[in-house]
């Protein structure tokens, strides 16, 4: 059993990836300022209230609960708001994150699991994106996250700092037990969005764009059900409690669907329609990204178990149907 300090574990993923946790042994210590996440969401262990650029507080909360590894979610992670507020993201995510990293030091604790994203890559359509795929970020979001992956490795050849990057592609689903979901302010993830549309608690899901060199002229992404991506956190930390070497590693299923096929998807399970718009494309938005690696796979042993769209769709629909925070 390890006590483990889950930065951002009132939010959408870090809320799974602490019940994950918990269910394999482990004490997830959540840390959150709640600007993004929700109180009702920390229900698998202690629940410390702070922000990371307070220095203070982390210490404290390290001297508390001596974790010996962080799961680092805390993020601002809303690519539109990305382009418009690149200050906004650099602040937040990089001085955040290099506080905290300098707290995790401080404390002796030097395993690190990190919450990146494949938009560190960039907008390379047609390439196959692997963990040695070059890193070209097209928005702030992307950037910052790049950024505090070479912090890692610099505090890693300078103080032994070891740790473990996960490059997300799509993150959709909830927990089929329907004690966490997604619930974002606002609401900008496609899938959520589109059961708002169906449900009418929004007037219509806008298509962000049909012109993109595609074969239906939307957007294609990798989607990854939540449930197995924070399963391979668990795995992560596993791998550094093991005493192994810092890695990288890309989370997707390698299979890629366009807006047009995940709305056709929700259809069918669902059984209503999806009232839909079209609109221009936003800035930032990359034509296609899909992982091409298999390295989670062959050292990790991860075996995504519910990433298909109906099983997605439907984790995410009975969420939406019962499932919601109030504080």
């Amino acid at each position: 059993m390890a006590t483990v300090l889950v930065t951002g574990g009132a939010g959408y993923i870090g809320s799974h990836a602490c019940k994950a946790l918990r269910n394999a042994g482990h004490v997830p210590v959540t840390f959150d300022n709640i600007s993004t996440g929700w109180r009702d969401a920390v229900k698998f262990g202690p629940f410390e209230e702070g922000d990371l650029t307070d220095r203070a507080r982390l210490d404290a909360v390290f001297a508390k609960h001596k974790p010996v590894a962080v799961m680092h979610f805390a993020a601002l992670s809303q690519v539109g708001e990305a382009m418009q507020k690149p200050g906004l993201y650099w602040h937040n995510n990089v001085t955040g994150s290099l506080t905290l990293i300098e707290a995790a030091v401080a404390a002796g604790c030097r395993n690190f699991v990190f919450s990146s994203t494949c938009a560190t890559y960039g907008d390379q359509d047609n390439v196959v994106l692997d963990e040695t795929s070059a890193q070209m970020p097209v928005n702030s979001y992307g950037s910052s996250k790049r950024a505090i992956e070479e912090i890692l490795r610099d505090f890693e050849v300078a103080e032994g700092l070891k740790h473990v990057i996960f490059r997300y592609f799509n993150v959709a689903g909830a927990d089929p037990e329907g004690e966490v979901g997604e619930h974002h302010r606002p609401e900008t993830h496609l899938i959520p969005v589109m059961l708002e549309a169906i449900d009418g608690t929004r007037p219509a899901l806008t298509i962000y764009g049909t012109d993109y060199d595609t074969p239906d002229g939307t957007c294609i992404r990798d989607y990854v059900h939540v449930c197995d991506l924070v399963d391979a956190h668990v795995l992560g930390l596993d791998w550094l409690m093991a005493g192994k070497d810092s890695r990288v590693f890309n989370l997707g299923t390698g299979s890629g669907f366009s807006v047009r096929e995940v709305i056709e998807q929700s259809r069918s399970v669902t059984n209503r329609e999806v009232p839909y718009t079209e609109g221009p494309r936003r800035g930032g938005d990359c034509t296609r990204l899909v992982s091409g690696s298999t390295r989670a796979e062959t050292e990790l042993g991860w075996q995504p178990k519910r990433s298909t769209l109906p099983e997605m769709i439907g984790d995410a629909w009975r969420w939406h149907q019962t499932g919601h925070y109030d504080k």
